[in-house]
């Protein structure tokens, strides 16, 4: 055994404080990052020691260790000793120090080569601390206190399990809870694989991971460790099969006995146990010539390269602790003519605090993002793919709008800055045949009454048009348990399309639909969403406070966010044709081919006094079209087609619109 892997038994089984059963503790000599060696005698007048098991990569220990190094400073002056243990192998020297440094740690982070201490002392987390008495023997191990877990974010913990060990120790008092469950990532261990294993990495594991992982897990992106490589995947390799499992990894909340969509993020039952049986084998590499090609993206977006990128004017600086109001930037184009969008994605400047972030376009005449104004345009949020719309889609910024990024930030224990941006990709105009539009089913009503566990909230949105269904996206703060939308049809029918029976706050998933549904005429969607304001619920602010809606984390929201295109749209069909006479009026030809049989077609507007005086078209010809011609004077111009003295419908190849009822419109200068 090399002396870096040197580790020696200095204790026997022995007693804590007051006749307190305890844990013998290992000795260690081990290296820091700067490769300076380090002893637990180092700690010999020290009344107590705490080693503390961290990863540099690992979410949990990122949040804990700015706390754990202000515990360390506290309790300094009253003779307790830190010491930090990375006992992962895919952690190096330089990720160590990096760490160290980031988070301002009084003490040494000492790297423990083949997890050797880590077994003696049965370690299995990152962050997990063991807090060694005056006989050196284990009196309490762990976790730091109750604020975070996997998917538990309390505004303050509730108990304070390593300040409360460390106090009882030096008062001369038992630990009153001497173990407790550490939440976080799985420490690496560094097994020998099977040489006879069925699955490899090179084989099998690579594949999957690249198909729905490293889209994330990978430098520069979101994920907090890349998986790009063997021996990344392999120090990941047990909490891998672990988050697998459970059903964490990837992020997908949608039950499955309703809808089936593109973006299923899921894994299929022989992809999990192939992952599971490579964890369990050692995670062997395999013959690196069966690894499939690296995979390719665009360097810095997962979308084709942007044709506008927008960022932020400045940074925004995100404090240490507490909660931290929205913010809205606005940024302005310069957008001189309407463009049509195919493809989006918000990039945080700073991952790690941007919790996620809304886009909406706000165009001429609308102020601020409220119930009436601000167009959804993109979305992030951990997870969450950026948006590339289907061919002959996109959606249209018009000319002279602003683009506002609503931000939700998540302090993480130390000040950061934050200055993120988005990146849009056009269409042209030519190939475009539908424009995707965006509506809310919303409950500006909830009113939660104080310790309520489940609160039942119901809004709905109204198709007035034959439409096609795209995506759903269920919106609810830190109270939000569940969200179902359910269309009921003209005919009476109602089926649901999503049931989203375990809502996180952490994971906002768009869930696309794996074809267009039609929504008929007169479709209602209703939205129910469930919310617990109980103390139960670990992520609640306050359980004692009424909660009504609002933007910020403490307030609460009942947004279902709904993407579709109108199901008669095609805008390659053109606007009307106008020609500018020499009076300065314009000749202007209206052409409509109905969806459906009709006897007779009129087009009606404000040229018209509307139904009072309809202008009857002529037609069909050999294409079904209608068609008449109209001098108006310059300005704008709302109109509709009337089919059979009866029913109104837009001009299908015009995306200008005005109005409650949604009226064509055409402008002439």
């Amino acid at each position: 055994m090399g002396v870096m892997g040197w580790i020696g038994i200095l204790a026997a089984v022995g007693l804590g404080g007051a006749g307190q059963p305890t844990t013998p503790a290992a000795g260690f000599r081990l290296q820091d990052h700067r490769g300076a060696w380090h002893t637990l005698d180092e700690a010999r007048d020290r009344k107590v020691v705490v080693l503390a098991f961290l990863g540099t990569e690992c979410p949990l220990a990122e949040a804990y260790a700015p706390r754990l190094a202000g515990v360390a400073r506290d309790f300094e002056a009253r003779g307790v000793a830190f010491f930090g243990i990375d006992a992962n192998p895919q952690d190096g020297p330089v990720a160590i120090g990096r760490f160290a440094e980031k988070h301002g740690l009084p003490f040494p982070i000492l790297k423990d080569t083949g997890g050797e201490l880590a077994d003696r002392l049965g370690a299995e987390r990152t962050p997990e601390v063991f807090v060694l008495d005056g006989s050196r023997s284990v009196a309490y191990r762990g976790r730091i206190d109750d604020q975070y877990a996997i998917g538990v974010h309390r505004p303050s913990p509730t108990r304070n399990d390593l300040i409360d060990a460390l106090d009882a120790l030096l008062a001369g008092r038992p630990v009153a809870a001497p173990r407790t469950e550490a939440p976080g990532c799985k420490i690496g261990r560094a097994a020998k694989p099977a040489e006879d294993a069925g699955v490899t990495y090179a084989k099998q594991v690579s594949r999957i991971l690249q198909s729905h992982c490293v889209a994330c897990h990978r430098p520069g992106e979101i994920a907090p460790f890349s998986l790009m490589d063997y021996r990344q995947a392999a120090g990941w390799s047990s909490m891998i099969a672990e988050v697998v499992d459970e059903g964490r990894m990837p992020p997908w909340h949608a039950s499955p006995e309703h809808g089936t969509f593109a973006n299923d993020a899921r894994l299929s039952a022989d992809e999990k146990k192939a992952i599971r049986e490579w964890a369990a084998a050692g995670a062997p590499e395999g013959n690196p010539a069966d690894l499939p090609p690296p995979p390719r993206f665009v360097e810095g977006w997962q979308i084709p390269r942007p044709d506008l990128v927008l960022e932020m004017p400045r940074e925004l600086e995100i404090p240490a602790e507490g909660s931290m109001p929205y913010q809205v930037v606005e940024l302005d184009p310069k957008l001189t003519r309407d463009v049509w969008v195919r493809a989006s994605q918000v990039r945080p400047g700073n991952p790690s605090v941007v919790h996620h972030v809304v886009v909406y376009v706000l165009p001429p005449g609308v102020e601020k993002i409220d119930e009436a104004g601000g167009d959804f345009l993109a979305a992030y949020a951990p997870g969450m793919p950026p948006r590339i719309l289907a061919d002959g889609v996109a959606k249209r910024i018009p000319a002279g709008s602003r683009i506002a990024l609503q931000l939700h930030y998540t302090p993480r224990g130390t000040k950061q800055v934050d200055r993120s941006r988005i990146g849009l990709v056009f269409a042209d105009p030519a190939t475009v045949r539908k424009e995707l539009m965006s509506g809310m089913a919303l409950d500006v009503r909830l009113q939660i009454p104080p310790g309520t566990r489940d609160y039942v909230s119901r809004a709905e949105f109204r198709f007035s048009r034959p439409s096609l269904l795209l995506s759903l996206l269920p919106h609810m703060h830190l109270r939000g348990r569940s969200m179902t939308f359910v269309a009921e049809y003209p005919d009476g029918r109602r089926e649901v399309l999503l049931d989203v029976p375990r809502y996180e706050f952490d994971w906002q998933n768009l869930y696309v639909l794996d074809r267009p549904k039609p929504m008929p005429e007169g479709t209602i969607l209703h939205t129910e969403a469930h919310f617990d304001n109980s103390a139960e619920n670990p992520n609640n602010p306050d359980p004692r406070r009424a909660v009504t809606f609002g933007e910020q984390t403490w307030d609460e929201m009942h947004v279902g966010y709904i993407n579709f295109t109108l199901a008669d749209q095609d805008l390659t069909l053109g606007m009307p044709a106008a020609k500018r006479l020499e009076s300065g009026r314009y000749e202007v030809t209206f052409r409509h081919r109905p969806a459906g049989p009709a006897k007779a077609v009129a087009v009606v507007g404000t040229f018209t006094d509307w139904k009072e005086r309809p202008l009857a078209m002529a037609g069909p010809d050999a294409s079904g079209a209608y068609a008449a011609t109209v001098e108006l004077a310059p300005g704008a111009h709302e109109y509709k087609f009337l089919i059979d003295g009866e029913t109104f419908r837009e001009d299908p190849g015009n995306p200008h619109s005005a109005g409650f009822f949604r009226n064509s419109v055409i402008r002439l200068p």
